[in-house]
């Protein structure tokens, strides 16, 4: 699958400002500084379409991005920054909760982790959350440039543990910056949902 059209459609905090037109919704969610923004831009191939900050937790909306005019790819707020307010963190738990509870759009769940770090608790919330909701979870371990095979596979191994991940739960890595593996990824993550194949 080639993602050939890749724009932004809107912003939400509301239920009422969410797309009505009932396409597919993919979410991406994970931690501040995981790499999120990165990723997106990565994989549509556009360096622009979701903002990338050098201060974490820079977005706190649930940002709907139409991929070729067929789904939704949707860009959720990061967690567990610590230079936030507590308010401002229950806003956006909240905000979170709100999209991710009975969202029926919603088809897939794509949780990234740092896949140099043994995932945080609040990664193991969220997993234990989606999980409990029914939602189909795919987990991405980020800036794996970083690593050697050896230690990618040695994290491989902390990461399945630490999420509990059983072996027909999905685990791949990626790296925005070298971009390895990218069409693959893009037909695990969205090839079921996509109506135009070509």
């Amino acid at each position: 699958m080639r993602i050939k059209q890749s724009e932004f459609i809107t912003s939400a905090v509301k239920r009422e400002q969410y797309p009505i037109d009932n396409r597919v919704e993919v979410a991406f969610v994970g931690r501040s500084n995981v790499g999120k923004s990165s990723i997106i831009n990565s994989l549509t191939n556009r360096k622009k379409l979701a903002k990338v900050s050098q201060t974490p937790g820079k977005t706190r909306l649930v940002n709907f991005f139409l991929i070729n005019n067929d789904f939704y790819l949707v860009d959720l707020p990061g967690y567990g920054y610590a230079k936030v307010s507590k308010a401002e963190k229950d806003s956006w738990g909240k905000t979170i909760e709100l999209y991710l509870t009975g969202r029926e759009q919603l088809k897939r769940v794509v949780l990234l982790v740092d896949s140099r770090h043994k995932p945080t608790g609040d990664d193991i919330m969220m997993i234990e959350w989606f999980k409990h909701f029914g939602y189909d979870v795919v987990v991405i371990g980020t800036k794996s440039d970083k690593l050697t095979r050896n230690e990618l596979k040695k994290n491989e191994k902390v990461i399945r543990d630490t999420l509990k991940l059983g072996a027909e739960d999905k685990l791949y890595f990626f790296s925005s910056l070298n971009k390895d593996g990218r069409d693959e990824l893009i037909d695990n993550l969205f090839l079921e949902f996509a109506t135009d194949l070509d």
